[in-house]
């Protein structure tokens, strides 16, 4: 699968310019880790559920470099979920700015007939939000009359990017004096953060090389003009696994942003270390294969992000429903939720999922629920399907199956999110304490 999953989810979103993205997994210490496209799903995932996560993962510098609308609204999501996370602090000030073009793309110009005068309750821009923060949201939405969904995700853009934390990747870390830091990787380099105070910065040009030997992670610096030597910079991690993380997070984010195509990993019986190296397209590869997109722009619904999802119904009123499919094997447990707008109380009931194979047998059970909440009706459709058999079962196969089937039965719902878990467990492996080294360009 690898690839193939990635390629999936991007092929079912419509987009082209997916090298930004990538997809996240939780580990065994519940830290979040990118799935690497070049290694089977089974040896980096040897003890924690298949569960996978879609995410911006090299955040564009200069996003109205990105080619399509529908990529700069995916990164608009992602930088939502920042902020109300906290990821990405704002100011008052941010937030209501921001928020007020988020309004614009979702609810289009302002209308008092539509809207009244509390129409932005429902939505979600900050993570302690007030009605101060709210109503400061609907006079700057106000002003916006004409703009379109794209315009304002354009106008969010370019002031999210300004942001400090924007598309920094933190890891924690001590530095030489044992006091408590953050490590912060992004597109121009290494951050040192203290007290969420940034305290220092090594862009890619100054880092000669990176390296990490068990929980120690290490840079060497280039000499300044005024120093005849290279000085290396050490840092302790909580443990080997972290070192290692932030390691292909450095290599990772140096070779998309500054290299013009990636490196080949080493080859030959005698290499010492770990052979990782980031096997996509860099940005400047990227940027060359957006300049060759043909196609018209593609229509896509904006989401009702952080907020109530829901949908209006042909007789006026208000709709809530979705489906959920599982797909459950004697190894895997695959999970998707779709999302779909629909009239109040209508729901479809699909086929079993089959699986030809010999020795392989499948059986489905489907449950429907209803339920009101705050006055919209909810449906969800559940579908167990289970797999058995003596012989091990083609985890890619019924994956892929799974969701031919989930579209075939229904086709006015979207597949939103795909979550694989293993069932079997896998010999717990002696973790390797070895140094692995990198060097810039």
């Amino acid at each position: 699968m690898r690839q193939n999953l990635m390629d999936m989810v991007c092929e079912h979103l419509n987009l082209l310019e997916k090298d930004y993205f990538g997809l996240t997994f939780a580990d065994s210490d519940t830290q979040k880790n990118w799935l690497d496209p070049s290694k089977e799903i089974k040896k980096q995932m040897r003890n924690c559920p298949w569960h996978f996560a879609f995410a911006v993962k090299f955040y564009p510098p200069d996003p109205s470099q990105l080619t399509e609308d529908i990529t700069r609204y995916y990164l608009c999501l992602q930088l939502r979920d920042d902020m109300l996370s906290g990821r990405l602090p704002c100011s008052f000030v941010t937030h209501a700015l921001l928020g007020s073009y988020t309004v614009q793309a979702e609810l289009g110009d302002y209308d008092q007939d539509d809207h009244g005068s509390d129409y932005v309750s429902d939505f979600r821009f900050a993570p302690n939000q007030t009605r101060e923060l709210e109503e400061r949201v609907m006079e700057l939405h106000r002003n916006y009359k004409g703009m379109t969904p794209a315009e304002a995700e354009i106008n969010f853009l370019e002031n999210a990017k300004k942001l400090s934390m924007y598309g920094v990747d933190l890891h924690h870390a001590k530095d030489s004096e044992g006091i408590d830091i953050m490590l912060g990787v992004c597109a121009n380099g290494l951050l040192i953060y203290r007290d969420r105070l940034r305290i220092n910065r090594f862009a890619w040009p100054k880092i000669l090389k990176i390296s990490y030997k068990r929980s120690n992670f290490y840079i060497k610096i280039r000499p300044g003009e005024y120093e005849q030597f290279e000085s290396t910079i050490g840092f302790k991690l909580p443990n080997h696994r972290a070192a290692k993380r932030l390691w292909k997070v450095c290599i990772e984010h140096h070779t998309f942003f500054r290299l013009v195509s990636p490196e080949p990993p080493p080859k030959g019986f005698l290499v010492m270390g770990s052979k990782f190296r980031y096997s996509g397209r860099t940005q400047a590869q990227t940027r060359q294969a957006s300049a060759l997109i043909d196609r018209p722009a593609p229509h896509f619904e904006r989401s009702t992000s952080k907020r109530y999802l829901l949908s209006r119904s042909l007789d006026g009123g208000e709709s809530q429903s979705g489906a959920l499919v599982h797909v459950h094997g004697c190894s895997t447990l695959f999970f998707f939720k779709l999302v779909k707008a629909s009239i109040q109380g209508r729901e479809s009931v699909g086929s079993p999922l089959t699986i030809t194979a010999e020795s392989v047998t499948s059986a489905t059970t489907t449950q429907v629920t209803k339920t009101v909440k705050g006055g919209y009706s909810e449906t969800r459709i559940e579908k167990r399907i289970i797999i058995t058999g003596d012989d091990d079962v083609d985890q890619h196969q019924a994956l892929a199956m799974a969701i031919q089937e989930a579209k075939q039965q229904h086709p006015d719902m979207l597949v939103t999110k795909a979550v694989v878990i293993r069932e079997t467990e896998s010999p717990t492996e002696e973790l390797q304490q070895r140094a692995e080294v990198y060097y810039l360009i």
